[in-house]
């Protein structure tokens, strides 16, 4: 098990404790007696998400290797975990979550850029996020992810969806396929929003709470980020989007139906 600064984390001892980057193995995984699941191919999962009750569900939900056919094999809480565990792992599949600290899944998707282009051991990315905003799915496809699905998915079609993200398909919940189909095929707007694209994840995240009328403070304790941090990505949004003020932000995201 690699941990998130790269180096092996032993867990099969009294007391050992899960931890972004080191998940325990499911118990008989590859062992004597396993089910048709793990006599079958395994699909290599990393989970990355900031939330370790999550992580932690959906360890329990999928990481049985012998009976779903899933081997967990790192975790990770932020964008630079993330990167440092997918590449000492090199999984089949990692199921990302949208908004996480350092730049969010867009910015795991920029620095995996070689690792989902090779050939040989292509490293597939399928979002799972609590959010179905139009934005968020069609940023992470544009980064390169193969699906999207919302965390209302049950463990049964979880597993479905990684084995098929596992095989090259493209997997959405119903309801955002919808969003990547308008996205890409409209011959009304450019596929590329390039004044949006210009902003950071984090960015982004303040300025969709700016536009729906939250306060600098009520910002920072819902992205768990400080209130001086919160203003400084306001003035960086002003500045890249040259708007002179949080009214003609507003309308900015509200044109752009970010609100």
């Amino acid at each position: 098990m690699t941990d998130a600064t790269g180096g092996t984390n032993a867990t099969s001892g009294p007391g050992a404790q899960s931890a972004p980057g080191a998940v325990p193995g499911p118990a008989g995984a590859g062992g004597a007696g396993a089910g048709d699941a793990a006599a079958a191919r395994r699909v290599r999962v990393v989970l990355v998400d900031d939330h370790r009750m999550f992580r932690t569900g959906v360890q329990a939900e999928i990481g049985e290797t012998a009976r779903t056919g899933v081997e967990v094999v790192g975790e990770a809480a932020d964008v630079d975990q993330a990167v440092t565990v997918i590449t000492a792992t090199r999984p089949e599949v990692v199921l990302l979550d949208v908004h996480l600290p350092g730049g969010g899944g867009v910015e795991v998707l920029r620095r995996s850029a070689s690792l989902m282009a090779d050939q040989d051991r292509p490293v597939r990315f399928l979002a799972l996020s609590v959010s179905d905003a139009a934005e968020d799915v069609i940023g992470v496809i544009r980064g390169g992810a193969r699906g999207y699905v919302t965390k209302t998915i049950t463990g049964t079609d979880l597993v479905d969806a990684i084995f098929r993200v596992s095989e090259g398909d493209a997997v959405f919940s119903p309801r955002l396929a919808g969003f990547v189909l308008d996205a890409f095929a409209s011959t009304d707007a450019p596929p590329v929003d390039e004044d949006l694209d210009r902003l950071t994840q984090r960015e982004r995240e303040v300025l969709r709470l700016i536009a729906r009328g939250y306060a600098y403070k009520e910002i920072a304790k819902q992205l768990f980020i400080s209130v001086k941090t919160v203003e400084s990505h306001v003035s960086a949004v002003l500045r890249k989007l040259q708007l002179s003020n949080r009214h003609e932000l507003t309308r900015w995201a509200t044109a752009r139906r970010l609100v």
